[in-house]
This record gives structure tokens, sequence and C-alpha cells, in this order.
């Protein structure tokens, strides 16, 4: 496949991810951002970036969870939050293609143990230090429509820190 078509295939994810940011609809926004992991997640394949693909699949799965977390009392348990974490373990394992590999494990851990805080602090924070790692993946595996959605991300988190703090 042309690698024209492959990174259009990562601005069509970056569309997703603009419109998510746009909207007052929680339901609309975790849905564009859905299909936005979904299509870069197709990206990754077609690049060969497997550990990043299967990264955004559970980081889907991640989110997927964090949404019942009302109703499911048990997904707010660390024994749930162990289980993603060494899902990603075995799918990073499985995956490697070399150290490139730990950036999307460092990033969707990260991110993932700073999300089961539901803490606004410790959220913002875990996506400050996980996010720069998904834009150096983002990089070195040419994914140029996931850079500029991670820069628009790292943005959007500075943005939110001034504005609100902390808290």
């Amino acid at each position: 496949m042309s690698n024209y078509v492959i990174q259009g295939i990562g601005f069509l994810g970056l569309l997703f991810f603009v419109c998510s940011y746009q909207t007052k609809s929680n339901r609309f926004l975790f849905l564009c951002q859905l299909i936005g992991c979904i299509i870069f997640t197709i990206q990754m394949c077609l690049l060969g970036a497997f550990s990043g693909a299967m990264g955004l699949l559970i980081n889907i799965l991640r989110n997927l969870l964090l949404l019942k977390l009302d109703r499911w009392k048990w997904v707010k348990s660390k024994v749930t939050l162990a289980g993603v974490i060494g899902l990603l373990l075995m799918t990073t394992i499985y995956t490697w293609a070399g150290f490139i590999s730990l950036l999307p494990l460092m990033s969707v851990a990260i991110t993932s143990i700073g999300y089961w805080t539901n803490n606004a602090q410790k959220i913002r924070l875990s996506q400050l230090f996980g996010s720069p790692c998904t834009l150096l993946y983002d990089v070195l595996i040419n994914s140029w429509g996931g850079a500029i959605s991670e820069t628009i991300t790292l943005i959007s988190i500075i943005v939110s820190i001034l504005r609100f703090g902390w808290s």
C-alpha cells in the first residue's frame, strides 16, 4: 500500500480527535476518540508498528472499562489495573521490535495508572509523562497524523494545567 494512503489514514484518525475536542457531548467525544484510536490502530498495523497498535487496542479496552467505573465496581480495583498492565506487558513481549516497543508500553502503563486514580491532577500528570512517549513513537514509525495529534494533546494538557491548575 502506498505511503500516502497510509499517512492519509493517520490524518483521518487525527480528524476524529480534532472533532472530539470540539464537542460538548461526552458521548460524542468518546465515540470520536474511539473511532480515532481504531483508525490509528489500522495505520500502525500498516506501518508494521504492532507494539503501538496493540497499545492502542489496550487503550481502547481501558477506556471502555473506565466508562463503566460507576456501574461495575470491580473496575475500580487495582487488580483490574494490574490486569490491564499485565496484558500490555504480554502484548509488548509478543510484538517486540526492539527498544522502540517500550514507548507505547510506558505511555499506556503510565496513563492507565493515572486514570485509575480518578484524580484530575494525577491524570494530567500521567498524560504529561505518557504523551511524549507516544509522540516519539509516532515520529519514529513515521505516523505524521499521529505525531500531530499527540502534539495537539500535549499542548491541550499544558493549557489545561495552566487554566485549571493541578486540582
